[in-house]
């Protein structure tokens, strides 16, 4: 929600002057009672129409709720209304992202992003898969949304949050509508844009294309390291690998042609990145299931941390819900008695245990997203060709509203592969007709992504929830079909499992790394790969499964899942440690993993410095602490500022006097790789700096990145290289998504909470990310929440999120978690009623009205 003052804010507050002082006499209206008065009622009874029997709400002093009740319907009709009372405003914004509707709350200044989000349909695909749903799945959506209105009919406005009261500033017009069941699946259709990751690449790699020949592409794009882990190294199938080679079936100079167009895309990208935070690798994960053959109890431990960009409040919202007859028998009209992790929006538990089996996720990285070059008629700009015929395109009519000013009409076009990007981005609408491609004086770009069809991934979710063994765990599992998660399970009875689930496309030609033509069928989907087939696994020899978005199989897998796989850094880490001890595993040991802070590249790089020596001391002195350091990227660590401050320099030094600014090296994962590679090529061009008569070599481009890093710290820290630490640099600003962007210093004060030094980075097990194109280290993806489960006793597992439970500014529960998950402290997953009502700080009543 980027500067909003240079939209809505603006035109209403032209004068500076009078924005301050409305802004004063606003912000010091707001008393203790305005902000106090969206605070949830936690006990006492309130009375919901709707409700068949007493519902119990018992909550911590973490305000983390216990829900329990005799049914289904009302288990989740109590969860929608809690949900409302502590996060509404997080579920409205949500859902209008997902609906394409920003506009409609924020003005003229978010149209081009409602543009682009109503060409991807999600609304209308949300109406489709409602229809689709199984009866259960329904009734509970029905019964979650009844919930969340039965909380909006008493509150209104500043009541529903503080957020409102200065929406009032913007939009006075603005009210919320009721809640419908589309709005729970539009949160998945979000979501699974969030975790897709290869659009971006694709584009990058078209348009670096322009500059430099395959190899060099190729250079910056490198494949899985052979020497790192692999999820599933045993997994076979008895076809044999016959995969599709990569094929770049637009010739360069027509993929040169397109790259105006394609930049154009990548802006779109970029402005709902504004709002959802970088997507791509960037939304990593780790998680790790350990049999109990290792570990002290002899039942299996499941840890999870989901990586996802920094925000107030946190994406996840910690809930337990129990029907009260699971205690004698599992009952069909309510067979819940789960907890862990959910979505303000969604009914059930995304992530966690029941009585039977625990999960944990991280996004597969899984290629579902294809870009097709279109020939369109020109002589009818609704018609495209097809095997040598025009086809008509269907045509989607769409009116979007705009906050206090009038509709504004779009039309989406549709090819057979998918949306048209052309009538979002007009630069797409025509390539250069010297463009080498046959017959070519109009195209377009069309999107195929599997997202776009409709999918049962919230039945997945409750199936999930109820599952009381592998078996039932995979079914769930086989309707998880979007935005395709890496699934690992323990059970009680001291299982450990994987599954990989998703719909992954199987490509007729070419392996998704560039864009195709669409005019022929030479390209198309073939299918999806069998569930039955997608990499699987029951208790692996080894004793442990880890996943952190690494490759999950190797090449003697017959399928393509990715080319772009994270390359295993963080794997290659939590694996070092689980096998690093004689001794059986710990909660501690878990813990001490998930917290390590232990640089990889480091660890490779830094020995570089043992053959380089330096005649100024102040560079010496530097070149000592790298040496005698131990890589771990502690808040109070010297040799760690020194380092990352390096790092940046030397990507700096050697990227950016070739590439072009909007893909200046981010310091990921993948330029590890790079430079991994680079370094064994001391005189590879890539060292040489172009912009120099010399022709430099991998020697002086670390001498001069060092000696730049040494020369940064002390003008912005100080001369002592002991005062140069880690923490100084690297550190977490928790902004609300919409009024902490406004750009108008009064609002953001009131909803963004800030700054603290932290640790790690993007590619440590605790992975909180910096970009190295970004002028400063602040972080921009955490692990937004921690899950350690012990299968032994669920009483002794243990959970903490980014922020707190509560989306209500000044509300104690707002900030309460930042310190402990800050310093890698945990609160307990109660489970179990005794465990619960000792807990209990407060317990809320839900009566039938």
């Amino acid at each position: 929600m980027n500067n909003l003052r240079k939209g809505r804010l603006g035109a209403v507050f032209k004068n500076i002057g009078i924005l301050i002082l409305v802004l004063s006499v606003t912000l010091m209206g707001l008393t203790a009672y305005t902000l106090r008065k969206s605070f949830p009622q936690e006990s006492g009874i309130i009375t919901i129409p709707g409700l068949e029997n007493q519902v119990k709400v018992i909550r911590d002093e973490w305000g983390i709720p216990q829900i329990y009740a005799n049914s289904s319907h009302d288990l989740f009709l109590a969860q929608g209304y809690v949900h409302a009372q502590d996060r509404f405003w997080q579920m409205d914004f949500w859902r209008h992202i997902g609906a394409g509707r920003l506009s409609e709350m924020f003005g003229e200044s978010q149209l081009d992003k409602d543009k682009f989000l109503r060409t991807m349909g999600w609304e209308k695909l949300a109406l489709q898969e409602l229809e689709i749903l199984d009866v259960s799945t329904k009734a509970n959506l029905q019964a979650y949304a009844e919930g969340v209105n039965a909380y909006l009919a008493n509150h209104q406005g500043s009541a529903l949050s503080l957020e409102y009261a200065v929406l009032k500033l913007l939009n006075r017009e603005y009210r919320p509508e009721l809640w419908q069941p589309i709005h729970s699946i539009l949160w998945g259709k979000v979501m699974a844009y969030d975790l897709s990751t290869n659009l971006g690449d694709e584009i990058e790699r078209t348009i670096l294309l322009k500059s430099f020949p395959k190899q060099q592409v190729d250079e910056l794009f490198p494949l899985y390291p052979d020497d790192f882990p692999v999820i599933l190294p045993q997994f076979k199938l008895a076809k044999k690998a016959d995969k599709t080679k990569e094929d770049i079936s637009l010739n360069v100079s027509t993929l040169k042609d397109i790259t105006p167009s394609l930049k154009s895309i990548a802006s779109n990208i970029t402005g709902i990145e504004e709002i959802l935070g970088t997507t791509g690798k960037n939304v990593g994960s780790n998680s790790w299931a350990i049999s109990g053959k290792r570990t002290a109890t002899g039942k299996p431990i499941i840890a999870d941390d989901p990586h996802l960009a920094v925000q107030m409040p946190s994406i996840w919202y910690e809930t337990g819900l129990h029907c009260n007859s699971y205690k004698n028998s599992i009952n069909n009209n309510c067979p819940y008695n789960v907890t862990g992790f959910t979505f303000a929006g969604v009914p059930g538990v995304i992530v966690g245990h029941n009585n039977r089996i625990a999960w944990g996720v991280t996004n597969v990285m899984s290629d579902t997203m294809d870009l097709y070059v279109e020939k369109i008629n020109p002589e009818n700009p609704n018609q495209y060709e097809l095997n040598g015929k025009w086809v008509d395109m269907q045509l989607v009519e769409e009116e979007i509203q705009v906050a206090s000013e009038e509709p504004v009409n779009q039309t989406v076009r549709y090819t057979k592969h998918g949306p048209i990007l052309s009538d979002v981005l007009p630069k797409l609408q025509k390539f250069d007709r010297s463009s080498s491609v046959q017959t070519p004086k109009n195209y377009a770009v069309s999107l195929r992504w599997t997202a776009l069809k409709p999918s049962k991934l919230i039945t997945a979710i409750q199936e999930i929830n109820r599952a009381q063994n592998w078996q039932e765990f995979r079914t769930a599992a086989s309707k998880f079909d979007i935005a395709a998660q890496n699934l690992v399970y323990a059970d009680v009875d001291g299982n450990i499992g994987y599954q990989m689930p998703g719909k992954t496309p199987i490509r007729e030609k070419g392996d998704g790394r560039y864009p195709v033509p669409g005019w022929n069928n030479q390209y198309e989907w073939q299918g999806y790969i069998d569930f039955e087939e997608l990499p699987h696994s029951l208790n692996p020899t080894k004793g442990y499964i880890v996943t952190a978005n690494n490759a999950v199989v190797d090449d003697n897998y017959p399928y393509v899942i990715t080319k772009d796989w994270v390359h295993g850094y963080r794997a290659k880490r939590i694996e070092e440690m689980i096998k690093g001890t004689n001794q059986p595993l710990t909660l501690t040991d878990v813990e001490l993993i998930q917290g390590d802070t232990l640089d990889l590249n480091a660890r490779y790089l830094v020995p570089i410095f043992e053959s380089i020596n330096f005649n100024d001391s102040r560079i010496e002195n530097a070149r000592q602490l790298l040496l005698n350091w131990d890589f771990q990227l502690n808040i109070e660590s010297p040799a760690s500022a020194i380092f990352q401050t390096f790092w940046k320099k030397l990507l700096t030094l050697t990227f950016h006097d070739e590439l072009p600014e909007d893909y200046y090296p981010d310091g990921s994962d993948r330029w590890y790789a790079v430079i991994r590679n680079l370094v064994t090529q001391p005189d590879n061009l890539w060292w040489d700096n172009r912009n120099t008569s010399e022709v430099e070599n991998r020697d002086e481009i670390f001498k001069l990145a060092l000696t730049n890093a040494v020369n940064e710290l002390e003008s912005t820290l100080a001369k002592n290289p002991q005062k140069w630490t880690w923490g100084k640099l690297h550190k977490i600003n928790f902004r609300n998504p919409t009024l902490g962007k406004s750009g108008v210093a009064a609002i953001e004060k009131l909803f963004n909470r800030g700054t603290y030094p932290t640790s790690g980075n993007g590619e440590t097990v605790n992975a909180n990310r910096w970009k190295a194109n970004q002028s400063s280290f602040e972080v921009t993806h955490i692990p937004s929440m921690r899950m350690i489960v012990d299968l032994a006793k669920f009483d002794s597992s243990q959970t903490i999120h980014s922020t707190g439970q509560s989306g209500h500014a000044f509300n104690r529960h707002y900030t309460d978690m930042i310190e402990p998950w800050r310093n890698i402290k945990y609160h307990s997953m109660l489970w179990g009623d005794e465990k619960i009502d000792e807990n209990a700080e407060s317990t809320l009543f839900l009566m039938p009205g």
